[in-house]
Parts: structure tokens; sequence; C-alpha cells
């Protein structure tokens, strides 16, 4: 370790995070062609413990699924997601009667506040090659003042999410997607008006980091009480502080130090969480956050008795058909692109 690395962690299927952020689920699955009810074959299905089946088998999962891969409806309350999918489609559709399709980079910020049933849903929408997938959902907290907000939704498509393409001064590729916070002097889209990181001083950043072989990056340093993590998920090795660190790893850093990065021999891929811990109590139970035992309590009666609203939606694993990307939201605004 070093003044700036606090610890190294081995990845898992949900990575561990600092607060203010609960954790991200980290989602790639080599999804095969599509069935015209937009799931797989049958025959692929067979042998797999449908509705709870988060054995890779043949390079995927159906998750909560039984026709379709993906998360049929559901609760959540007292927290947030920023859901990225990089390669495949999400569809989402939730008890304020909104819905859509994203995905190929697009991003969604969902502040679930006092309460919302929703659903994610992976589409097969290839009927004649693979449906691969690659996804990122993080679970950033809510402090107790905002616990009780309005539930709200929002798109980041990708042509608006701002990416920084830079290169080393051997000329070796970079680039940072922001998904929140700043680089230099990009800034991120708005979140949702409620949401932790539209507080000022919250130092909220999300970025994908892009880096070639070879290439030398420097991380720039954050707000001295910030907690940060940066995700190593795909490519060889880096080298820093005087440790090879592979793929597959976290990094636990000190908030107010830069960190340079030389890559390995193949394409780098990493996530950066970074923000100030809120510094509360968390209780949670399942998709539930709270910051007490009553509080919890309270969340669950408020469920059972209400629903959250209900399903306004045929099914459990509602999907769109064969639309392309495009987002409906509760007041009627429907936003179309290109599929």
């Amino acid at each position: 370790m070093s003044d700036v690395i606090l610890r190294i962690k081995e990845l898992g299927f949900q990575w561990e995070t600092k607060d203010p952020f609960l954790f991200c689920a980290f989602h790639e699955d080599q999804f095969p062609k599509g069935g015209t009810k937009l799931g797989p074959s049958k025959e692929s299905l067979k042998d797999r413990f449908l509705g709870n089946d988060f054995n890779k088998k043949d390079g995927w999962r159906m998750y909560h699924g039984q026709e379709i891969p993906g998360f049929p409806y559901h609760p959540h309350a007292g927290f947030e997601t920023i859901t990225l999918v990089e390669k495949g489609f999400a569809d989402h559709s939730d008890s304020m009667g909104a819905k859509g399709r994203f995905g190929q980079g697009d991003a969604q910020w969902m502040t679930a506040g006092k309460g919302i049933l929703h659903s994610e849903m992976f589409p097969l929408i290839n009927q004649d090659k693979g449906n691969p997938l690659l996804l990122f959902q993080i679970w950033l907290n809510l402090p107790k003042r905002s616990k009780k907000v309005e539930p709200h939704y929002k798109m980041l498509w990708h042509e608006d999410i701002p990416i920084i393409e830079e290169k080393d001064k051997h000329g070796n590729a970079m680039s940072i997607k922001i998904i929140a916070g700043k680089y230099k002097s990009e800034k991120a889209l708005d979140p949702t008006p409620d949401s932790l990181a539209a507080e000022d001083n919250t130092d909220i950043q999300v970025w994908r980091i892009s880096l070639a072989s070879g290439a030398e990056f420097t991380l720039p340093p954050g707000e001295a009480e910030s907690n940060r993590v940066l995700f190593f998920y795909e490519g060889d090795q880096i080298k820093t502080e005087g440790s090879e660190i592979p793929a597959g790893h976290s990094l636990d850093l000190e908030g107010s130090q830069e960190l340079k990065l030389v890559n390995g021999n193949k394409k780098a891929e990493l996530l950066l969480l970074q923000g100030k811990p809120i510094n509360e109590p968390v209780v949670q139970q399942g998709p539930f956050v709270a910051n007490s035992t009553e509080e919890m309590n309270s969340i669950i009666r408020e469920y059972q008795q209400t629903q959250f609203g209900g399903w306004p939606w045929p099914k459990a694993e509602f999907t769109h058909g064969n639309k392309g990307r495009f987002a409906l939201f509760s007041d009627g605004n429907l936003v179309e692109k290109p599929k």
C-alpha cells in the first residue's frame, strides 16, 4: 500500500463501494440470438433455475427472468440508481407509468425516494446474431432529508454524455466518459432534481475511463473528505505507486491526491466512483434503504399497503417490442432516439 492507495480488493459479482455509494452491480453476458418474444430459445433455458438464475451457464444468466433475462418488477426506496448500459439494451418500466428502452452507452438516473416499482429487462433484439450485454448499476444513497422525495427518472442519452478524448505524451489514446461530476472543464449532464449529485459540494464523480495499451493517465485529486474507489475491471495490468495490479481489482484511494496509472499491454477499462460521505446510519433490507429500524419498518408497511402505486403494465417481465431507443415519461413526454 501507499499514502494514495489505501486498499486493493478483488472484484466479485457485486462491487464493494464506499459512502455515499452502496454498491455497484456489474453484468456482462454473452446472450444468444433472440426469438420473436425477445428472449432466448426454450432449448437454451433447459436446466436453468428460472426465476433465480445467477449461474453463468453458456456465458449468460437469466437473473430473475422466466422468459426474458433481467429483473421483473420490484420495489426500491430510500436511494437512487445510476444504470449505464454500454452494450445491449435495457427495457425500463415503472409504477409512475413511465417506460423506455436504452443502451449502447446510454445511462438512466432514477431517484427512488419515497418508493417506486420498476423493472429492468434485457431484450434480445437481435434474431440473427448474439446479444452481448455490458451493464453497470450503481446504488447511490440519499441523505435522511431526501429519503422521502418524489421518485423521478431521467435519461442521459449517449449522444449527450461528455466523453473527453486525450493522448498522453507518447501519443497513446485514452477517453474519460463523465456520467456525473466533471473532468477538467467538462461537466456531466444534470442528474435528477432531488439527487444527491444535484447538491453543491458533494463531489459526486462517476467516470468510465478507457486507456489504450501503454497509455499513461493521471487521475486528478478530488476533495480531501471524499471517498474514491477505482474499479479496474478489464485489461491486463496497470502499474501505479510501485505496484503491478492485475485486472479484476478495485483500489480504495485517498481522496485529495492524484494517482498516476501506466497501462499494460491490453486496452484497460476502469470505473471511478467518488463522493463525500453522507455519514449517516445505513439500514438496508433488500431493495429498501433507511436510517433506522423504525424508518425501515415504515417503508415496509407503506409498500405492503400501497405497493408504491401498483404495477400498471400487463406483465412483470414487460418489454417494448421492436421499438428503438426511447423514453416515455410519467408526464406524457415522449423522446425517441435513433436505433
